[in-house]
């Protein structure tokens, strides 16, 4: 799929748009001020693929952690910055890779003006942030409503107060929970903006049914070539919002490598905990640097044929296991090994 063109923008060491591999972003849930919890979760979330980390700045004691944060950390820090330009300022001075702004609840223009200068000064990207539950009172009003329409003209007015300041080193990203009025938005700002799209669903709930408004919104707009960074939001553990955005990207094409599990759906065959050791298997691959695919069949009948598309699988019996690769039989093995064994293959994989 083509991607939409736009200009490059550096974070930190990561570039975006033009082209650039989607990144793939979370936000910490930790108190900013707690340097050693915030800084825990991100090494956590760098382990498992996260690759440009945002964190609240709602005090001068969070803007001036960030700093000592920075040093313990390997990835882009983005600054979340709403109501006091003081707190964008003093994130810029101590070391954010990026802001995140609403022009619009900063203030007046001279201290939007004050952030731009010093996000100039520092070389610091600015996302412009607009979402539709804070959209203004008179573009509700123009367009009857929360719209796709007023949402980006919402934003391209945010932008223009930043670019008639002098300065274009901007991040783009509009939110709506209402899973088409954000995938239209996104349509409607891309014909006219050149500036990298950080695309979402806001506010899309649980770990199951954010998944699912996120896989829908988030595979549309990817799907036409829009985003150049993305975000699962989901109410729960941010590991699994990268792991998300991993399985959207790669079973869209967009993002190769690591392991694909793919296991089949339960029948009355199933003679073992199958959900439990899919389970198992994605949580023990997820650190295991190979491009493969691993099955994990519940039974030994349909299990050989239908992992012959996999480079490696299990399929579970009457307290024993098949270990198959290619859709052939290789090993037989007792039931409490299976896991074991499987993840010995794979560790020793290169040798084969």
């Amino acid at each position: 799929m083509k991607r939409n063109e736009t200009k490059v923008i550096q974070i930190g060491n990561v570039k975006i748009g033009g082209g650039n591999p989607i990144a793939i972003q979370s936000m910490t849930n930790t108190k900013t001020e707690d340097v050693e919890a915030t800084v825990a979760q991100i090494l956590a979330l760098e382990a498992v693929g996260c690759e440009i980390i945002r964190c609240a700045v709602p005090t001068m004691e969070a803007a001036l952690a960030l700093r000592e944060i920075k040093k313990q950390i390997h990835i882009p820090l983005v600054a979340d910055i709403h109501f006091d330009y003081k707190l964008a300022i003093a994130a810029i001075e101590n070391g954010a890779d990026k802001i995140r702004i609403n022009p619009g609840n900063i203030g007046d223009k001279e201290r939007v003006r004050q952030v731009v200068e010093k996000a100039k000064e520092y070389g610091v990207p600015i996302r412009v942030g607009v979402n539709s539950g804070s959209l203004e009172k008179e573009l509700v009003e123009k367009y009857g409503g929360v719209t796709a329409e007023g949402i980006v003209e919402s934003a391209l007015d945010k932008v223009s107060i930043i670019e008639d300041m002098g300065y274009d080193n901007i991040v783009v990203s509009i939110k709506s929970s209402n899973v088409m009025m954000c995938v239209r938005a996104h349509e409607l700002l891309a014909q006219t903006c050149k500036y990298p799209l950080h695309i979402g669903i806001t506010e899309s709930g649980t770990v199951t049914s954010g998944n699912i408004k996120s896989s829908v919104g988030l595979g549309i707009m990817l799907y036409q070539g829009l985003g150049d960074t993305i975000r699962v939001s989901l109410t729960g553990d941010p590991l699994e919002e990268i792991k998300s955005a991993k399985l959207i990207l790669k079973s869209l094409g967009l993002r190769q490598g690591g392991i694909e599990v793919v296991s089949c759906p339960t029948c009355g065959r199933t003679k073992i905990d199958l959900i439990g050791l899919a389970n198992q298997v994605e949580n023990m691959v997820a650190d295991i640097p190979l491009n493969l695919k691993v099955a994990v069949m519940g039974c030994v009948v349909n299990g050989p044929g239908e992992a012959k598309e996999a480079d490696i699988g299990i399929a579970g019996g009457v307290g024993e296991g098949l270990l198959i690769k290619k859709g052939e039989v290789v090993k037989k093995v007792k039931e409490e090994d299976l896991l074991e064994t499987l993840r010995q293959e794979l560790l020793h994989w290169e040798e084969h």
